[in-house]
């Protein structure tokens, strides 16, 4: 969450399908049931992506030059890492049915795409799916129900959200509203800048007063996360800092963050809010180093 260089690459590297106990979700790489079946966090994955190919090349150093002649770049990277083979139902020549397949751009993105057209997050999602009905006694069994969801329904969900991804952001009819598009992703990415890899570090008293303030079902390391991403993305005109929970979530294993963690937290530490449809949260001045 806070090295967002790691995270580019957890989004787009090989993903370990393996577990070594039932608790274990290596094989969901850095994603939650949410993000696949409801695509939530979907917003901040897309732009960790968008950046990465912005402003990064493949060995990850900082390109120079102006960013926004790369923005074509960074749009078929996305197109590449969402790609899903067509169903046939498509109906050419449709303003609203926008292509799917971006099986051509396997050559400028063979980690993205392959030449069939399968994408690498629908790739990863099938192969999660394949580790579960192999391994089943390394899978929790509400892990398990999902499987046959996921392999019936999943690439046509899939294929109707990269459709709306590519509606334009000025579009004139009422389709184009409240949906995140490309347009709106690489525009936070251009404001974002390039990925961060620093990570502020905490003074061990402030890490020992945390964990005694704590209940004990509460992880200390949850709660000291939480305080250096707000240490690395507040700004200077805000004391608040909006909250991916989902992306929080998958950073943790699993929901346990959301569920249980998250809000058994003292407001002594940790204050939330909600604004224009924004979890959002800010660490009091007494918990700062």
């Amino acid at each position: 969450m806070i090295n967002e260089r790691e995270e580019f690459c957890a989004y787009t590297g090989t993903v370990s399908y393996t577990a070594s106990r039932k608790s274990d979700t290596t094989w969901l790489g850095r994603f939650t049931f949410a993000t696949i079946l409801e695509f939530e966090g979907m917003a901040r994955i897309l732009t960790i992506l968008a950046r990465g190919y912005l402003f990064h090349g493949e060995d990850g150093a900082i390109l120079s030059g102006d960013s926004h002649n790369r923005i074509d770049h960074a749009r078929r990277a996305l197109c590449a890492w969402c790609s899903v083979p067509e169903d046939g139902k498509r109906v050419q020549d449709k303003e609203w049915q926008f292509q799917t397949d971006f099986s051509e751009l396997h050559t400028e993105f063979p980690e993205l795409v392959d030449a069939d057209g399968v994408g690498w997050f629908l790739r990863h999602v099938l192969r999660a799916a394949d580790f579960m009905l192999t391994h089943p006694e390394k899978v929790r069994s509400t892990s398990l129900k999902y499987v046959e969801v996921i392999r019936s329904k999943f690439a046509a969900a899939w294929r109707s959200k990269v459709m709306q991804y590519q509606i334009p952001i000025f579009a004139s009819q009422t389709k184009g509203a409240w949906t995140l598009r490309f347009d709106d992703v690489l525009a936070d990415a251009l404001e974002l800048g390039p990925l961060r890899r620093e990570e502020p570090e905490l003074p061990p008293e402030l890490t020992e007063k945390v964990k005694a303030a704590l209940p004990k079902e509460i992880p200390a390391e949850v709660v000291c996360t939480l305080i250096r991403y707000y240490l690395a993305n507040r700004q200077d005109d805000s004391e608040w800092v909006v909250l991916p929970v989902a992306s929080f979530d998958a950073y943790f294993g699993d929901t346990s963050f959301s569920k249980k963690y998250l809000p058994k937290i003292p407001p002594e530490i940790v204050e939330r809010s909600s604004a224009f449809g924004m979890s959002r949260y800010r660490i009091t001045e007494e918990y700062l180093p």
